[in-house]
């Protein structure tokens, strides 16, 4: 089943130039590149995308973490595109993540670690509506209505 995911690479992963080989391992595994754009969060967009961990104690470093930089924001679309992507970025700590995956092979810690993506369908469309417009968004070859056509 084709399906899309929302994926950010966090201000870490775009200050440590890792943008490109991100992209290049979701290409290589086959996925495709439907929408991306680079921007940075202020505190409404933190709300809107992050509000769900408004009061958790981790909330107030995630906030000024993700404001504090570009992040690349991108549609990624395929076969069971969102459980692949979760697999190829890894566990959340990245201690416990096996190298070989982003977050093993580049995270810091939980909070800078390089890396979202969308845990599910539902989550998938609310974020992706979030960040892209469906005009924003390619179809790509091979998919239904595909050719690179919105």
């Amino acid at each position: 089943m084709r399906e899309q995911t929302l994926v950010l690479i966090k201000p870490d992963g775009v200050r440590r130039r890792l943008v490109g080989e991100i992209i290049r391992r979701f290409e290589a595994k086959g996925l495709d590149l439907v929408a991306m754009k680079m921007l940075r969060f202020d505190g409404e967009l933190t709300r809107r995308h992050y509000g769900q961990y408004a009061q958790q104690a981790f909330y107030p470093a995630l906030s000024r973490f993700i404001q504090s930089g570009p992040c690349v924001a991108m549609v990624i679309e395929g076969p069971n595109a969102i459980a692949l992507v979760r697999k190829m970025m890894g566990g959340l700590r990245p201690s416990e993540t096996e190298p070989g995956t982003i977050r093993g092979d580049f995270a810091h810690d939980t909070t800078e670690n390089v890396i979202h993506g969308s845990d599910s369908p539902e989550t998938a469309a609310r974020e992706i509506a979030i960040f892209f417009s469906d005009g924003e968004i390619f179809s790509a070859p091979g998919a239904p209505g595909g050719d690179w056509k919105t």
